[in-house]
């Protein structure tokens, strides 16, 4: 079988490649920026920096969640100051970047908004002669959400048609359903810097052909991740953990109970599912590990990596996730490594694109989805 050709070096080095990326991809498709559970209150907001552009998530007071470019409609200011909406070291951040009282009140002359975007006041001015608040609502962003994440929509950049969420998703959802994905929550947040394209990142995710000479522990716990380097795993039955082993830990086994409701295979196998742009989760019989991507220039990518538990698990006395953290912890940074030397040599004069193996065919979905959204 031949071996497919990858995107072009400059897919990954060029920043009018990035820019073009910006316009096709990130305006146009659903983002994936956080839980639910991070804005459990009326007033609460997230402060968003997608891809350069600053936005607010609300809780408004009827418990829905509504968008906004952080962009006054008078002057242009932005409403909430700061530009470091997602924590920049590990840590755990798993709560509202602030709370609004009364409405989104502008710091420069005061305009103030209510939470879903209407214009309520505007200092000394009054409908009429040529002003009405109606036409001056804060510009409002697309916001939808799946098993407890919320993806949020720019807009489109005007000739592009709009997908639905569902139609984005694709399969993933009936997929992953007995998981119980809306009712986890976070127990804990670790935020990488990683010097390497973003579709570096996510066609390392969409193949195991690397697993055996980069993750050795994970191969410990997952024997077959070496075998054909993964040709002949089943990706949506789950793969097969070694004997004994049922979850993605050091020993391979935790005290928590599964999730119930797992089928059989879902017991004693691990899931993984990729959506593009930004979004990747991995589900093991009782915690899932999801990553966002935040794209932040041709050569460098946030990833912020959450571990998602059952409430109930997590109220138990003793509980702990340290187990599957620093499992994951070891795996995400043999990762990142390896990414960042691939971005490293994509720069040498010498390289012009790769190629996929035959086990690498899930990565080449990444070459089909850049080309068909910047035309070729």
């Amino acid at each position: 079988m031949a071996l497919e050709p990858t995107l072009e070096r400059s897919a990954y080095l060029s920043a009018d490649s990035f820019a073009r990326e910006k316009e096709r991809i990130f305006y146009c498709e659903w983002m994936c920026v956080g839980r639910e559970e991070e804005i459990p209150n009326p007033g609460d907001y997230l402060l968003l920096d997608v891809v350069g552009e600053s936005l607010l998530v609300v809780r408004s007071k009827d418990n829905r969640l509504h968008a906004h470019y952080n962009v006054c409609r008078h002057r242009g200011s932005q409403l909430v100051l700061g530009v470091d909406p997602k924590p920049s070291a590990t840590d755990l951040r798993a709560g509202p970047s602030g709370g609004f009282t009364s409405g989104i009140r502008c710091p420069y002359h005061a305009w103030t908004y209510g939470l879903t975007g209407e214009l309520r006041t505007a200092p000394f001015l009054e409908d009429g002669d040529g002003f009405c608040k109606e036409e001056f609502s804060l510009f409002g962003i697309g916001v939808e959400t799946w098993g407890g994440f919320v993806f949020v929509h720019l807009g489109g950049s005007g000739d592009t048609p709009v997908r639905t969420l569902a139609e984005q998703l694709g399969g993933a959802p009936q997929r992953v359903h007995r998981y119980p994905l809306a009712e986890l929550r976070i127990a804990r947040r670790l935020v990488y810097q990683v010097a390497a394209n973003w579709k570096v990142i996510l066609e390392n995710y969409n193949e195991c052909y690397h697993c055996g000479p980069v993750h050795p522990e994970l191969c410990k716990v997952v024997p077959a991740f070496k075998q054909k380097g993964g040709m002949d795993l089943d990706w949506d039955r789950g793969v097969p953990h070694r004997e004994g082993a049922w979850t993605f830990t050091m020993s391979g086994t935790t005290h928590r109970r599964p999730f119930a409701g797992l089928n059989e295979d879902e017991l004693i196998r691990h899931k993984g599912e990729l959506i593009y742009p930004n979004f990747m989760c991995s589900l093991s019989a009782e915690h899932a590990a999801a990553f966002t991507v935040w794209p932040q220039g041709p050569g460098q990518t946030t990833v912020i990596c959450d571990f998602l538990f059952h409430p109930d698990e997590m109220a138990e006395p003793g509980f702990d996730p340290m187990d599957a953290v620093e499992f994951w912890d070891i795996t995400n940074r043999q990762d990142w490594v390896i990414c960042e030397s691939v971005q490293r040599g994509m720069a040498s004069r010498v390289f012009t694109h790769g190629f996929y193996a035959p086990m690498e065919n899930l990565s080449l979905d990444i070459r089909r989805y850049i080309r068909d959204r910047l035309d070729g």
